[in-house]
């Protein structure tokens, strides 16, 4: 705290103990309110003189002698006040000349139109409701308070309202999804957070330890094991919207935990969670922003159905000009793929080359939403194999902006194809892999009681909320992101 709000602070310090020693209760209770600044503002003309009780917060105070006003502000928005000391009396007018911004306090009053022609309210009583002893920042806008801003959440959501818009508009999001999910039938569910075994992705997991049990848990990096547990029990349509959590570094892309939208449907594949997927987003999107194109950071992206359909090898072969279908063995692609400058591990499979490549090489291409279909298997663990070309899958991911938004597929419902994979990923994490899956008997054994056909979707709804809200981080619509400590 630099000396000069050390000082303010005092000064506000001092104020609070003489209300107190005036009798007046500066942290008060319950206050009864019967409209907001926008119902006011929103219903004027039509309610002059109307009598209105609203409470928020102080963000600017102006005194004239025996008159002043103040600027309150609450969720909806802001307001002006007019205190006039013939109507509150010499106790309550210098009450709220004493007043400083960032109080919060209740008051009584009329709705008139001043001669400036703003819409005010007319103050007969007011009261204090929380005194605040740090004073708001003069100036909160520009790059060197971001990562105060992003600290202190807090502060930046009572002196950036645009912020306030953003998890407004991310909590819609939200609520359009649940709507369309379950006008189709599909049942919400919960699953573990604290799972024995991680797995759904390949990423590294949070570890905790359970005393009573004695035993170690994983915060889960995906719930996709235990929703598709529930298709072998009956249930045909679910979704679940809740947190993951990966031990991965922290970037404008990445936070440890993340919200993403998972769900499964019995007797479908990824071409249905193809089409679910554009008329999800691009619904959502209409119903949120009224309109199917939206600017994010200089560009416009358009929503409207249908996307691009790319196969992932003809992108590869567009933008990084190899044709990996000429190319069978690990060390051809391996040999390739140096060829383009990229490094490449000796254990590396074709199938992981043609990840890489296509990482490096097309996703910067990838602007308006566009679906990449046919992933290999080898990066593809838990998606069923494509009938004609068995070294690729039945997989999808969605891209927008160079980013991945949704990842898709036909899910593997052979349980002896599921444990040799497994395996597989478990060889890995033998080497050192430490993303690499686990082995998950009991969902072998789920598999083998008979899984139907089925697709499946992930979604992450940060990352589509920052391109819905021309946000540049995750930061930006995490109300409370993972930071370094200051100290």
């Amino acid at each position: 705290m630099s000396e000069d709000t050390h000082q303010l602070k005092q000064v506000r310090l001092d104020k609070l103990q003489e209300l107190r020693d005036k009798g007046i209760e500066p942290y008060g209770g319950r206050f009864e309110r019967n409209a907001t600044a926008a119902d006011i503002k929103n219903n004027y003309p039509g309610n002059e003189g109307q009598a209105v009780r609203i409470a928020g917060r102080i963000m600017a105070r102006r005194t004239h002698g025996k008159a002043g006003f103040a600027n309150l502000q609450d969720q909806s928005g802001q307001i002006q006040l007019y205190f006039r000391l013939n109507d509150l009396g010499a106790e309550k007018y210098e009450l709220f000349k004493s007043m400083d911004i960032g109080d919060i306090i209740g008051v009584e009053g009329t709705v008139f139109l001043t001669k400036t022609q703003e819409i005010t309210v007319h103050v007969q009583d007011l009261v204090y409701l929380a005194k605040a002893l740090n004073p708001l920042p003069e100036k909160w806008h520009g790059l060197k308070d971001v990562e105060l801003r992003y600290r202190q959440r807090y502060v930046d959501l009572i002196v950036n309202p645009p912020v306030r818009e953003v998890f407004v508009k991310r909590s819609q999001i939200i609520r359009e999804m649940r709507r369309y999910l379950d006008e189709r039938g599909f049942l919400e569910v919960e699953t573990p957070m604290m799972q024995p075994i991680p797995g759904g992705a390949a990423a590294r997991p949070f570890i905790t330890h359970h005393n009573a049990l004695g035993i170690d848990l994983y915060l889960r990096i995906a719930p996709e094991l235990y929703l598709k547990r529930l298709l072998v029990g009956g249930f045909e349509k679910v979704y679940e919207i809740n947190r993951n959590f990966r031990n991965e570094g922290i970037s404008t892309k990445h936070n440890p935990e993340f919200t993403m939208l998972e769900l499964y449907q019995a007797y479908a594949d990824f071409q249905d969670m193809m089409r679910l997927t554009e008329d999800l987003i691009s619904s959502v999107v209409k119903s949120v922003f009224g309109t199917m194109v939206v600017e994010y950071q200089g560009s416009r992206l358009d929503f409207t159905p249908p996307w691009q359909r790319l196969p992932m090898l003809e992108a590869v072969k567009k933008y990084a000009g190899v044709d990996f279908t000429d190319l069978k063995s690990d060390e051809e692609a391996q040999e390739a793929a140096r060829s383009l400058g990229l490094e490449v591990e000796a254990e590396a499979t074709r199938g992981e080359v043609i990840n890489l490549v296509f990482e490096e090489f097309v996703e910067p291409h990838l602007v308006q939403p566009v679906f990449v279909y046919g992933h290999p298997v080898d990066v593809s663990p838990l998606a069923k194999r494509n009938r004609e070309n068995p070294e690729f899958t039945d997989r999808f991911e969605v891209f927008i902006m160079n980013r991945e938004i949704a990842n898709a597929f036909s899910e593997l419902n052979d349980p002896i194809d599921q444990r040799s994979r497994f395996e597989k990923q478990v060889a890995k994490r033998e080497k050192g892999d430490t993303e690499a899956h686990m082995m998950d008997e009991d969902y072998i054994n789920a598999l083998e009681y008979g899984m139907p056909p089925a697709g499946g979707l992930g979604i992450g709804i940060d990352r589509l909320v920052m391109l819905l809200t021309d946000s540049p981080s995750i930061r930006d619509v995490i109300l409370f992101p993972t930071l370094r400590p200051t100290q």
